[in-house]
């Protein structure tokens, strides 16, 4: 029985009863949760199964299926560089998780008061991290909001006459441009021509659609909002890690649910080579597929995963060194998750045809609804939310232990522990309220993509310099930072606000480098500024990327490169800015205390210990001598702070480079079979 739209009782019955489940986790999991320790780091007693769970559900988020089943029903398999380069990240994680457990901190913002005696910079980072945790509690919503609402859909009888239209246009839209594919341009008349241009346009404003919801995104960003709040609200980082071991089982579920239903709508394995695009198989073919783009995407990673903040909750819970790096093996079921989030996005285009959608965001949502039976979309739905929910409360819990020890507990240092867990808990209630917010203003899932691996690299880059250069300085933080948000996140993402630069004639530049289809250079999209006209002058919609502006003003011809050679470059600039004025300033400025600087990298190199009593007497040692492990330095005499490898340290960075390189070995050879 269908109640609401085209989802049945049954889908409904199994997502309260998920919705059920994780609010009494999160009450029983609230006896934990009474001291500031205990509501963020669990007391630091999360062994390596927990680390597990924490690592894999924390990483592994519907938003991260949706937008690679997306970009790879876009660009082909190429499209899941965007998220697969992590492969490569792996083997850093088994030393990055070691680093964030070692500094003995609570926040990531304690970072900057513990190594440069800068409550400012603290401060500066614990604000800055609200408005990350915006960007990302809106992607989780909007994502989780994109495939319910595609799972709820309108019967066509029930169309209006305008959502009639929209459905008509953007029909009439695909067969212009496969029309145009086929036969060429020049084959095609002038008056479908200018037909084609007229559409093209609409779409860029996101007025043609392929399908009509009932679903309206307010409501249901309240209600998720609501249910995530009073499981963490309740329970903390116990309830956290407990909902990860439920929500990872459910991830599972939902990211192999498409693969063997898809596979016997499209008539079975053979079917994708006959349906897809050869191209579109391979994992290495096209510009997407490049080294550098690889690269490009794979270094800007691990310049912002630094400035997570979560790093500090997820790696400071566990009770030694080596559970938090067992959370690396949390980190390698998502590469497994990732192919086949790829596999369903080459499954979209089997069925619905290489651009097929209106909304390409929606791909996983409308191979549910299309493959699906009663009871399985229910699952998915679930699955989504599961996921969704673990990515939202690892954010906002540890968005409110920023706030409640580096803002709260300095404008009330007299509060109780009992105080500071209620301000966390109000504040994870005011984070998930801003996030609502941003999920109504978000657009379109790559965009967004982008925008999350950049938005951290300005105290990305900040930390893991921090981590190893004695010489590092906190003005040279405050200008590094500075700098990089204006260039990188202020200036791109307003500039379309202002009606000068959008309209500026020599930034309408389109660009013919990746085939017959126009692309704008500097803009994601380009519009007539009179839809009616079709002589309009053009303006700018969407990023503007003035990374590509500055590059070009010192003499690289950006209009010649494909797309994703400028998405590269791009990429490059974010990543190598912020460490250029780290440096420079650093050398202008004068060098931190010497005494305090010598604490904070003795700590660095003092293992944790294994019992609370080991622990405390490693550390009394160190405070006494910081310099007793300095002959462990590569270069014993110099201010970068980089170790000699001891047997773990090399055992497991073995290990993970031989397990990354037989997860891309399995992809290329499955790929391989496919075409």
């Amino acid at each position: 029985m269908r109640i609401f739209g085209s989802l049945h009782l049954v889908d409904l019955l199994v997502v309260v009863a998920y919705l059920v489940a994780v609010i009494y986790i999160g009450k029983r999991a609230a006896k934990g949760a009474a001291s500031e320790e205990g509501f963020f780091l669990a007391g630091r007693s999360l062994g390596k199964l927990y680390q597990f769970f924490l690592n894999f559900g924390n990483a592994t988020e519907p938003q991260g299926a949706v937008s690679t089943a997306s970009l790879v029903f876009q660009r082909g398999v190429t499209g899941v560089w965007f998220t697969f380069q992590t492969v490569f990240m792996n083997p850093y994680f088994w030393f990055m998780n070691v680093w964030f457990r070692r500094v003995r901190l609570v926040t990531a913002a304690d970072l900057f008061e513990d190594r440069f005696g800068s409550r400012g910079l603290s401060r500066l980072y614990a604000l800055f991290q609200v408005m990350v945790a915006c960007v990302f509690l809106g992607f989780g919503n909007y994502v989780a909001y994109k495939i319910a609402s595609s799972l709820v859909v309108k019967p066509e009888i029930e169309w209006t006459s305008a959502e009639r239209s929209s459905v008509d246009d953007y029909r009439e839209l695909k067969g212009l441009e496969k029309q145009v594919m086929s036969s060429g341009a020049v084959a095609v008349s002038a008056e479908a021509r200018a037909r084609l241009a007229t559409l093209r346009d609409r779409q860029a404003r996101g007025e043609l659609h392929s399908y009509i919801t009932l679903l309206r995104s307010l409501p249901f960003y309240l209600g998720f909002t609501l249910v995530v709040g009073a499981y963490i609200v309740l329970g903390g980082m116990a309830a956290a890690a407990v909902n990860e071991a439920l929500q990872s089982v459910l991830i599972i579920v939902f990211s192999v649910l498409l693969i063997p239903t898809g596979l016997a709508a499209i008539g079975g394995w053979g079917e994708l080579a006959n349906k897809v695009p050869g191209q579109m198989l391979d994992l290495f073919a096209g510009p997407g597929g490049s080294p550098a783009f690889i690269v490009a995407v794979l270094f800007i990673s691990i310049v912002q995963n630094g400035g997570l903040s979560h790093n500090m909750g997820i790696a400071g819970s566990a009770k030694n060194e080596f559970a938090a790096r067992m959370g690396v093996t949390g980190n390698y079921l998502k590469r497994f998750m990732i192919i086949l989030w790829a596999f369903a996005g080459l499954i979209g285009i089997a069925l619905f045809g290489v651009g097929g959608l209106a909304d390409p965001d929606i791909v996983w949502g409308a191979m549910s609804n299309r493959l699906l039976g009663p009871g399985l979309i229910g699952l998915m739905l679930a699955g989504v939310l599961a996921g969704t929910m673990s990515t939202l409360a690892a954010k906002a819990l540890a968005i409110s232990s920023l706030f409640v020890r580096n803002v709260y507990r300095y404008l009330r240092p007299e509060a109780t522990q009992d105080q500071g867990v209620t301000a966390a808990r109000w504040t994870i209630v005011v984070v998930l309220g801003l996030g609502v917010l941003s999920a109504e203003l978000m657009g379109d899932v790559e965009s967004i993509v982008k925008l999350v691996l950049t938005v951290n690299v300005p105290f990305g880059a900040a930390i893991l310099t921090g981590f190893f250069w004695r010489r590092l300085t906190a003005k040279a933080v405050w200008w590094s930072v500075s700098l990089t948000v204006l260039t990188i996140l202020v200036v791109p993402n307003i500039a379309t606000e202002i009606r000068s630069v959008r309209q500026a004639s020599e930034l309408a530049v389109m660009s013919t480098a990746d085939g017959a289809k126009p692309v704008p250079v500097y803009w994601k999209q380009l519009v007539r500024i009179n839809p009616g006209d079709p002589a309009s002058a053009l303006e700018g919609r969407g990023r503007f990327s003035l990374e590509c502006h500055l590059l070009g003003k010192v003499g690289l011809d950006v209009a010649k490169l494909t797309p994703q050679g400028r998405e590269a470059a791009t990429f490059y600039f974010d990543g190598l800015f912020p460490f250029m004025v780290l440096v420079l300033v650093s050398y202008l400025t004068r060098p931190t205390d010497k005494a305090r600087v010598d604490q904070f990298y003795g700590k660095m190199k003092t293992p944790v210990g294994d019992t609370p009593e080991l622990e405390a007497a490693a550390m009394e040692e160190t405070r006494r001598n910081p310099g007793r492990f300095d002959h462990t330095k590569l270069v014993r005499d110099s201010t970068w702070e980089f170790c000699k490898w001891d047997r773990v340290d090399t055992i497991g960075f073995l290990i993970c480079c031989a397990v990354s390189g037989a997860i891309i070995g399995i992809f290329v050879l499955l790929l391989k079979w496919a075409a």
